[in-house]
């Protein structure tokens, strides 16, 4: 295997406990196949500085939102431990988007940010 973020990927898998288990929140594991695409592509220096920069913007999103999220859940009159919940989920699957719209935008305008 030439580049081995296809194996994000497999994260895939996971959607299938959606269909064992009847939890829909597992069905958005299926995006992760869209990793597979990267398979072909060479890892040579300009993509790894490409998701470097894709992590960099995911991981400083991560540190806004989370808290964004839990201090605004913990306002409301929702339950203690569903706010910690809903904003780890909106946390990770933010992050997820982020790292894959800016690797996908770095990668079609050749790095140049």
């Amino acid at each position: 295997m030439k580049n081995r973020i296809s194996l994000m990927g497999l994260l895939g898998l996971l959607g299938l406990l959606g269909l064992i288990t009847d939890n829909p929140g597992f069905y958005g594991f299926f995006g992760f196949f869209g990793f597979f695409g990267f398979a072909k592509i060479l890892p040579d220096e300009m993509f790894k500085q490409n998701v470097n920069k894709a992590a960099k913007n995911a991981f400083f999103t991560g540190l806004i939102i989370y808290p964004t999220v839990v201090v605004i859940g913990t306002l409301s009159l929702f339950p203690f431990a569903l706010v910690f919940t809903f904003g780890f989920a909106v946390n990770f699957a933010v992050q997820i988007l982020v790292f894959s719209f800016s690797l996908s935008k770095y990668e079609k305008s050749g790095g140049v940010r």
